[in-house]
Parts: C-alpha cells; structure tokens; sequence
C-alpha cells in the first residue's frame, strides 16, 4: 500500500534499489533513424510497428533516399512525369513506395519498376515492343489475349522455318551487374470450367535443336547461350545472360535476340511474352541456358 515511483527510479520509497531499464520508447529519434538507415526496406517497415519514436524515424527522407536508385529522378522526371508531374513532392518514401510498382511507358509496351526488397531497378518489354520475324502474318503468328502476362497480350508462334525474336533498349542504369531474360510458354493455355488448361497441340522441333540467346552492349559486352525450350504448360524465364553498368551517368544500349533459324525442321507452340532485365542480385526461379 502507498507504493510508488521516486524520481530516482526506485520502489516503495528505497533509495537504494536498481534504476528502471531503458525501453524502446526511450530511444531519441535520432537514433532511430540512423539504425533504420542500415536496414533494407522490409526491415524498416517491421521497426516501424514497434513504437511511435521508430515509426517518426521510419518517415524521415535520408533513410529513404539512400534506398532510392542514383537516377530516381531521372526515372520520375521522363517516364513517370505524365501520369503525375507532382511525385517529386512526395516524400522520399512515398516516392520510394510509388516506384516499387510498375510505370508504364513507350505507349504501354515496356515497365520500369524498383525492387521492393532492394530498389533495384527492374524493367519489361512487352512482346509488342520486341521484333518479332513474321508476326504479321496470321498464318504464323498470332497475338492472343491472357491474364497469365503483366501486358494481357502474348505473341504465340503456330509454326515456322525461321524463328527470330529481336530486341533493343536504351536506358540510364545505375552501376551494377543485370541480367536477362526472356519469358516464353510452350503450348497455349486457357481457362475451361474455371480451370487452366493447356494445348500443345502446336508445340514441336524444340528437342531437336537449341535456341540461340544472344545479348551485346554499347560498351562492347557480348553474351552467347544456347538452351533447348521444354516444359511445356509452364512460363519459364531463359536467362540469356548479364552485363555490367560502370557508369551511372552513361546510357546504355542493350540489343538482345532469340533464334532457331535450322531450316531442316519447322518448330511451333510457342508463346512469347517478354522480355526481362532484372539486377542479378534479385533472385530469380530461371532456366539457366549453356
């Protein structure tokens, strides 16, 4: 009865007994956020939740813009820039969150998005952006709807002698080593009764020779691999090999293909969906190619 705290932190009026612990409340903003610095987004978003002191540091915008890619701005100022002019005004955080989501451009044919673990920059092209031999005839190819690719289009291939997928891209890419890939389906899958279906009736000649993947850059960088297309009724990307970004401030020029151009035998069931370009250090379930 009549306990109490003293000012010198003991209980029931003994001087003498041991100071109350520090806690997390305890802790001054400031250095909250310099241990939130060191943390990777994920983790700065779980310290968040502990108390109001790490929740205030998560917010503020040296955290966040170290976390950012060195051409963030370049990103927001010409690709982002139409949607919304105004991003640049956000925090540095909100900023951040906005970019881990895909942007549009090129009329819809490409994305750019950060990685939301490492904010890396990662980045698509649509089949519709890639050059494609013969995709303007219908006896070949065909454009076919699906909900299985991020642009709700694919290029599926019914049959050819010559089979040639042609890409090029330019782009301002923070130092780095990345790498890519392409995202292709053996046979044509559907929904039937609510359920997925596949038809491979088309699908032939891969097991008889290799694809080609080819990848070369503006500074002289030259990948060659070579991989024969199976698993069929599952998406797979085929890692058609890395590059290396030394300087930030340069642009880059990547052209990349896939090809199987054996005329002795005709090949089919293909579908093309895109291409990838992801930093190598974003793991990824791949088809590693020879």
């Amino acid at each position: 009865m009549g306990a109490n705290i003293s000012g010198g932190g003991s209980i029931d009026g003994d001087e003498t007994g041991p100071p109350l612990r520090p806690r997390l409340d305890d802790i001054p903003e400031s250095c909250a956020a310099l241990i939130l610095a060191r943390l990777n987004p994920p983790e700065i978003c779980n310290l968040a939740r502990l108390n109001r002191s790490f929740r205030s540091a998560s917010l503020a915008d040296f955290i966040w813009e170290s976390k950012l890619p060195s051409n963030y701005k370049l990103i927001v100022e010409k690709v982002f820039v139409e949607e919304d002019g105004d991003l640049m005004n956000l925090k540095k955080k909100d900023i951040y969150a906005r970019l881990t989501k895909p942007i549009p451009f090129d009329g819809g044919t490409k994305e750019i998005w950060l990685d939301k673990n490492t904010g890396g920059v990662c980045l698509s092209m649509s089949s519709k952006a890639l050059a494609i031999t013969g995709i303007d005839d219908r006896r070949y190819w065909n454009h076919i709807s699906t909900e299985e690719s991020r642009y709700r289009t694919v290029a599926y291939l019914q049959q050819t002698w010559w089979f040639e997928v042609d890409g090029e891209l330019e782009f301002q890419f923070p130092a780095g080593t990345y790498s890519l890939f392409f995202r292709l389906h053996l046979g044509k899958s559907s929904k039937r009764l609510g359920r997925r279906v596949c038809n491979t009736e088309h699908v032939h000649g891969w097991d008889i020779k290799p694809v080609q993947f080819q990848l070369t850059t503006s500074d002289g960088q030259h990948v060659v691999s070579r991989c024969y297309l199976d698993n069929p009724g599952s998406w797979v990307l085929y890692h058609v090999g890395d590059f290396i970004v030394e300087n930030s401030n340069a642009l880059t020029n990547i052209k990349f293909s896939s090809t199987q151009i054996d005329c002795t035998h005709t090949k089919g069931g293909v579908c093309v969906d895109a291409a990838f370009i992801y930093p190598s250090s974003v793991r990824k379930e791949v088809k590693l190619c020879s």
